[in-house]
């Protein structure tokens, strides 16, 4: 008999599936399938709830009779999501090497990187990169072009006539989530670096490789492939949090919906609708990363 209640979830884990059909019954989807139709079924028949999917989906219902195929919300969260993570997945790969370089100043470099941003609120991360990062950019790429201008070199006087203006919020903010997600991709990637076997190193170099082309063509490459899966359940992260962009006033689909409820207060239809769309988005991320597991697991 267990009397500690967390022996017995610990157990209830650890126990074989049951051979019965219903329990093997995927009744998380089959209860997510019918709230989907739900509210499928509200947008067809009420016309509040259709508006407010129109205006969160970012596309006029008359421009779309009209042809004219716009999806800016759902554009704007994606366009976010996907090159932040390629900014976020290029930072992670240098940090992640220098966290596993024998180089003492790169190696403090990466690591201090990486408890910095890991220690601070993405939300507050975002905020600081757009409206300090951005403007100390700024000033020193014009400290640059002056000096270039002196020097007469071309396009000085570009780097000089640069302003806070030229980098809007999308950009802004793309850079925020790409430094954040950085330092997670980073320690993701040093996981990776750190799980292949010691003898592959000393067999590449024992063929005459430098370590850098070791790291390049023979250990960076089984490291991705293992935590390939890890970094996939990261970009649906990514998608997620991409709705904090909206605090900057970047219309993705969350800066929308903020925007149909404050002006019809409709404020149960457009969230709901709001959270349905990400769902929708979340869960095909989701179900594309497991399949991407077993794929690998298969040719594993």
């Amino acid at each position: 008999m267990i009397d500690n209640p967390l022996e017995e979830a610990g157990a209830s884990r650890l126990a074989p599936r049951s051979s019965n059909s219903l329990a093997n019954w995927p009744w998380w989807a089959l209860v997510a399938t019918a709230l989907a139709l739900i509210t499928i079924y509200n947008i067809v028949i009420d016309d509040d709830a259709a508006r407010a999917f129109w205006f969160v989906f970012g596309q006029r219902p008359e421009a779309l009779s009209a042809g004219e195929i716009a999806f800016r919300g759902m554009l704007v969260t994606l366009t976010v999501a996907v090159t932040s993570y390629i900014l976020a997945i290029t930072i992670g790969v240098f940090i992640g090497l220098g966290r596993v370089s024998k180089n003492v100043f790169y190696y403090n470099f990466a690591t201090f990187y990486v408890e910095i941003v890991r220690g601070v609120p993405i939300l507050v991360l975002l905020m600081y990169i757009a409206f300090v990062g951005v403007p100390m950019l700024v000033n020193g790429i014009n400290f640059l072009g002056d000096g270039m201008v002196d020097f007469g070199l071309p396009f000085g006087q570009g780097l000089a006539d640069l302003t806070t203006r030229n980098f809007n919020n999308t950009w802004r903010v793309i850079l925020g989530l790409g430094v954040a997600y950085g330092a997670f991709s980073a320690e993701i990637i040093r996981a990776g670096i750190e799980s292949i076997e010691v003898g592959q190193m000393e067999a590449a170099r024992s063929l005459g490789m430098t370590y850098s082309q070791a790291m390049r063509l023979i250990i960076l490459p089984q490291a991705v492939r293992r935590v390939l899966p890890a970094l996939g359940n990261d970009f649906v992260a990514m998608v997620k949090d991409s709705s904090l962009v909206s605090v900057l006033g970047v219309q993705d689909m969350t800066q929308l919906a903020k925007l149909h409820a404050a002006s019809t207060f409709l404020f149960f239809q457009t969230y709901s609708i709001l959270a349905f769309l990400y769902l929708v988005l979340t869960i095909m991320l989701t179900r594309a990363v497991r399949w991407l597991e077993r794929r690998m697991s298969a040719h594993g």
